[in-house]
This record gives structure tokens, sequence and C-alpha cells, in this order.
């Protein structure tokens, strides 16, 4: 099915509050806005009132509050509802740091910011703290409430407010396209925006779906896969069309007329009308056998048993649900799941669960609903969304998203019927998600626990940023962190680094960790402006501050580390060492840290193995990042850049493989049969585009 891109709603006047209420000390005003509401112990819902007093407050909360905070938060707002317009707009509350704490929207935001403003008002604790911790609020009108809904939740995923429900995780999802603009289509999987001309089908949960059922599709429909440029280089068919997953459009082994058909029924299957393209498969099947044409016939049985497994694959495929997105929360242990699955043309195209960060006190349907508005901030909505819970802005959801997609939205609670049973199978979904994820955190709990007694840390470490580095023979070097944490490995924050220093020596790997760790932690001692500028590095506020750093790395590695870490006067973040055991074994991994002996854990130390999964991490995503960086140097150098290959020599190879990428992938056989190439400069070619980076 198409979509269609939808700008965001146009940018409305903003009011900036002017004048703030004197404030207190700084270093007695953040007490209750440096608590993180993710880890906090509070529980409970409403308070009775609002206290009176900080001391009141501080037992509401079980927190220390600074003296004066509540106050300076009512007045803050207080001023705030004096210039506040009566009609629909966007609100954001921040901190002395000019943070964003909360986003809220409001059909009349006077009236809701008032509503804060109320003493005597009996607010959850969670609201107490954000007012305590608010010292001014700005204000955006907008024309109505429907455009409110949708530039909060834009706002929302921009600035990620600590006291919001938070969208985690939130990626592109695939799409399988197949081209218009060429006499024999390709399908192809497809991310972004669907500029380039051809039919769009989805969105599919993830990529492996995608490429599960391309494969199924080249089966049954023989459909090509490959490049426009390796396609009109072609002089024989590929590989892909002896093991008979593609026609051969490409030199001619089907007519136009005949691949024009196949893709009429690819389309045909991936629009819903699957059963009467399997009626006209089995149709030919049966007229080529009763023609004694057997080996048509099992062409025709393969096509038709590809199909089959593409369904089956799906699992639960509705019977009257054409077009819908199910979405399931299920909440235990301070944690939500919500479990999204995706139907098209009345199909599964599978499912994919979230953990939004929200505190304990937040409901499923306060979660819900604000999960959902972000979540379609990016994304084009289907007809009709179902949910397990009722939200209370379920209408104003439905109008947004419709203003957004161009035609009617329904968002609905099923009680009964075919539509009920999917939300029930998506619950199910949902609860065993959040299952293994509270089985997935205790364990992970336990490790860093055990780090604490194996390595002697001060705490349980809440963040840990592994750096390692790649490079082959000094070109192309890069460094990379991954990062850490209660939860597993948090892959939205892992960064590279592209070694700038000039005259690098071949295999300085000290040199490159340096580059790496001055430009990271120089960064988060002065970070650009309208960035927060932590105190010092143990600053709980500030939670870009790891608590320990793991160097891939022996003595030598460590104790440059540690004199990068003296030069910036970095004394509280622990450093560790990792050096690889002999013959580069696992298991036999040496341990350092600063002013100690070095550790030798056995090689089925639980605290070892997790370690090694940190370290074997930081390894693939650096080699990773290297092979892009040195491909892209390939494909921009051509050719050219390897030992005895000139122009005659390209040629020949650009016309045997097709293209760079091609040739990349190819053998050392397969590159010794191109004419003109010998052995020897088969292995050079090879050895060139497979070099390991150290």
């Amino acid at each position: 099915m198409d979509h269609d891109s939808t700008d965001s709603p146009p940018a409305p006047r903003k009011l900036r509050q002017g004048s703030q209420p004197d404030l207190p000390p700084k270093d007695q005003d953040l007490g209750s806005a440096d608590v993180d509401p993710a880890t906090s112990a509070l529980e409970e819902e409403d308070e009775a009132r609002l206290p009176d007093t900080a001391e009141e407050t501080a037992d509401a909360t079980m927190e220390p509050l600074a003296e004066g905070t509540l106050a300076v938060g009512h007045a803050a707002i207080e001023n705030a509802v004096r210039l506040a317009p009566t009609s629909p707009g966007v609100y954001r509350m921040l901190n002395t740091g000019n943070d964003v704490l909360y986003v809220g929207k409001a059909k009349n935001v006077r009236k809701r910011l008032s509503s804060y403003a109320r003493v005597n008002a009996p607010l959850p604790a969670r609201i107490l703290r954000m007012i305590a911790a608010t010292v001014a609020v700005e204000i955006i009108s907008t024309t109505t409430e429907t455009e409110a809904l949708l530039l909060e939740a834009n706002l929302i995923k921009q600035l990620r407010p600590r006291f919001n429900v938070q969208l985690r995780d939130d990626k592109s999802f695939p799409y399988i396209l197949i081209t218009g603009d060429h006499w024999a289509p390709q399908i192809l999987k497809h991310r972004g925006a669907q500029s380039r001309p051809g039919r769009y089908f989805g969105p599919f949960a993830n990529a492996g779906a995608v490429n599960r059922t391309i494969t199924a599709l080249q089966r049954a429909f023989l459909i090509r896969s490959c490049t426009d440029g390796f396609f009109e280089s072609r002089t024989r068919p590929c590989l892909l069309y002896q093991i008979r997953r593609c026609s051969g459009p490409c030199t001619r082994e089907i007519d136009f007329p005949g691949y024009t058909e196949l893709v009429r029924e690819a389309n045909d299957f991936l629009s819903g009308r699957s059963h009467l393209v399997k009626k006209e498969l089995a149709g030919e099947m049966e007229k080529a056998s009763a023609e004694l044409e057997f080996e048509t016939a099992a062409l025709y049985r393969d096509r038709l048993a590809a199909l089959s497994a593409i369904q089956s694959q799906q699992g639960i495929n509705p019977r009257t649900v054409e077009e819908a997105d199910v979405f399931a929360i299920h909440q235990e242990g301070g944690y939500s799941c919500v479990e999204v699955f995706f139907f098209r043309t009345g199909q599964n195209w599978g499912n994919r669960a979230y953990f939004p960060r929200a505190e304990k006190s937040f409901t499923p349907e306060e979660v819900l609903a604000s999960f959902l508005a972000q979540f379609y901030d990016d994304k084009p909505p289907p007809k009709l969304i179902l949910l397990s819970h009722e939200i209370e802005e379920s209408a104003l959801l439905a109008d947004a998203l419709a203003v957004k997609a161009g035609f009617k939205v329904e968002v609905s609670t099923p009680k009964r019927g075919e539509k009920k049973e999917l939300i029930t199978h998506a619950l199910t979904n949902a609860r065993e998600a959040l299952g293994r994820k509270l089985s997935d955190t205790a364990t992970q709990g336990r490790l860093l626990e055990g780090m604490v007694t194996t390595l002697g840390l001060p705490h349980v470490p809440k963040r840990i940023e592994v750096y390692d580095n790649s490079h082959i023979q000094g070109t192309n070097a890069v460094g990379a962190m991954i990062v850490a944490g209660p939860d597993g490995f948090i892959k939205n924050q892992y960064r590279k680094f592209n070694i700038k220093s000039e005259g690098l020596t071949p295999g300085d790997d000290y040199a490159m960790m340096r580059e790496v760790l001055e430009r990271r932690f120089k960064r988060l001692l002065k970070p650009p402006e309208g960035d927060a500028v932590p105190a010092k590095a143990d600053d709980d506020s500030f939670p870009q501050w790891p608590d320990l750093v793991i160097i891939d790395g022996g003595r030598g590695q460590l104790n440059a580390a540690r004199e990068i870490f003296k030069t910036l006067g970095l004394t509280q973040v622990t450093l560790l060492g990792v050096a690889k055991g002999p013959d580069r074994d696992a298991g036999r991994e040496t341990l350092f840290m600063p002013d100690r002996e070095a550790i030798k854990l056995e090689p089925r130390d639980p605290v070892l193995y997790f370690i090694q999964r940190l370290r074997d991490e930081a390894h693939r995503f650096v080699i990773g990042s290297h092979r892009k960086l040195r491909k892209k140097d390939i494909r921009e150098a051509g050719l050219q850049e390897i030992p005895g290959i000139g122009p005659s020599r390209k040629r020949a190879l650009l016309h045997h493989f097709g293209t760079l990428k091609e040739i990349e992938r190819a053998s050392i056989t397969d590159l010794g049969k191109v004419p003109g190439v010998s052995a020897e400069s088969a292995r050079k070619i090879f050895e060139f585009f497979h070099a390991q980076p150290g």
C-alpha cells in the first residue's frame, strides 16, 4: 500500500514568559530536580493535599527537597498563568539549567496551568516534584487542539523531557518496493523517503521480516533483486536464475509480457489478492500436468509452496481486518511494554515490542496515549487502530492522525469478535516480552553487582562506556564507544570517532585512544552552548557521565587513558583495561586497573563473561564502522588503488562482474577467470577487499 509523507504542523506563535521569580541559591535549588524518575522509589498516586512546606513535601516524596523549591515552582507557574492564553496550545516547564522538564498540551492553556498553581490541590507526587523543579514556563499557541496534540508529540520526541512518557528505540520501518522506473521492475527492501517511482508495501516490523518475505517472493514470482547497473551489464544469467529465484530478464530468458505478468501477480499478492493469485497458479499447474509438461508443473508447484511459506511465517492472519495497527500494553515491576502488530492487505506483517520510559505512577492508559502520539509523529497511520485500553482522548487522536494522513482514521477498543482476538493475542505477546525484559534486567543487575565485588567498585555502575579502535596500517582509522547500563546495551548512545590526527604512525593505538578519549570527555566538560554543564564527573544529575570506562587493551592502553583523565582532572571515573589472552583466547583475558595488580578471573566466571560481552560488542561496532568507512573510500577511489590493476583490467573486471560490489564479493577463483587477470592479480584484488582491520 502506498503512503505519502506528511509535514509537521506549521510553526505556531511562541510566547516566552517574561520575568522569573526570585530564586534561592543555585546549590539549594536542584535537590528534587536531580532525581531520576525512572529509578525513583515513588509509588504514591495522590496526596490528600499539597504540602505547605518543603519539609512536608520531602516526607511525601520520600526524597530530600531544598527549602523553598516548591514555592519557587508555584510562583513561576502563577506568573505564567497571568500571561497564558485561554486558547489551545503547548507549554514547556523549565528548570534552572533551562532544560525542559515537561511538555504538555491543553485546550485552554491558562486553565491547565492554573491546576498546577493551586496550593491545596491533591496532586500525584510525580507532579509535585515537577512543580518543585520548575522556574519558568514557555507557551506556544496553536490554532486547534489537534494541532497542539501533534506539536506536543513532536516536542517530546525532540526534547525528551524527564517527566513525560518517552518512546525509546523509535526506528523507521522497512517497506518492500517493486520499482516502476524500469521495464523489468526490481523488488527490494526500502527505508526512508518514498521518492522512487513504484509501489511500496508495508510497514514491516523489522528488516528480518522483509528479507524473509522478499526471498519467498523471489521463489514465488521470480522477480529480479539486482541493481539496474548489474542488470544492464549481464551477458549471462546469474546464480539466482540457476537456483530458480529469478526469471532472468537481464539476458531475455523471459520475454517482456511474461515478466510483466509475474510482476502483476506479485503486486496482486502483496495487495491482498493472495487467494486469487494462488488459484491462478494452481490452475496453471493442473493445465501443465494435463499436457504432460511436468517440469512446468513442478515450477508452478514450487511457486505455490513459496506463497504458502510466506503466509505460514506470518502466523495469525485476520479474515475481517484489512488494514490495522494493534497496540496492547502490559505493566509489571515498574515497567511498561507496548506490543505493536501491523496488518496490511489482510496479512500479518510482523510485530515489535517497545518499552517506553515512564514513571511507575503512570497508568496504562496514560502511557498508551502518549506512546501513540509519539509513535505516529513520523509514520503514516492506517485506517484502523485497535487498542487494548481505552484512552481519554481517542477522538482527538483520531482527528489528529486524519489530518496527517488525509483520510479518516478510526481509533477503537474492541470488546468482542476477531478484533478482540487480535488484542488478546497482542496482550499475550506484550506480557511475554515484558517477562523476558524483567528477566534480562534482573540478570544484568546481578552481573553489575558482581562487578562491584570482583573489581572493588565504589557502587553499582549505572553507565559503562567501552572504547575500541580499528585501522589497517593507520588508514581509515576509527574509534568507537558503546554504552551499557542496567537495562543492557544503550545503542542509541553509541558513537564513532573518525581519527583526525595528522601523521598518525601506523599501528599507534595509544595515539588513537588518546584522541578518542580527549574528544569524548572534553565535550562532557565543555558541552556545546545550551547544554547543561555538570559540576563534577560523578554528578548523578548528568547521566552522560560514565561510572566505569573499559579500554580494549592492556597496561599500556590503560596508562595512556589514565594520563588523559589526569590531564582533564577526571578522578571519579573508574578505568578498566581488558587484555586478550594468549592466542587471543576468550576466557583467558587479564584485567588491569590503576595502582593494582593484574586480575585473572576463572574462565567460567559470570563477571568475566559479562566483560567479554561488553568488549566484543565494542569490537563489533568499531569493525563495522571501519568497514563502512573503508568501503566508501574504495568506491570513491575505484580499482586504481589496487597495485597492478590498470584501466584495461578494470574494464575487464567491470564487464565481467557488472559492479564494484560484485567484484568485492567474488572469490579468488572467480576473479582468476576474468580475461587478463592472472592468479597473482586475483589474489591481490581479493586481499585488497578482504584485508582484516586491526
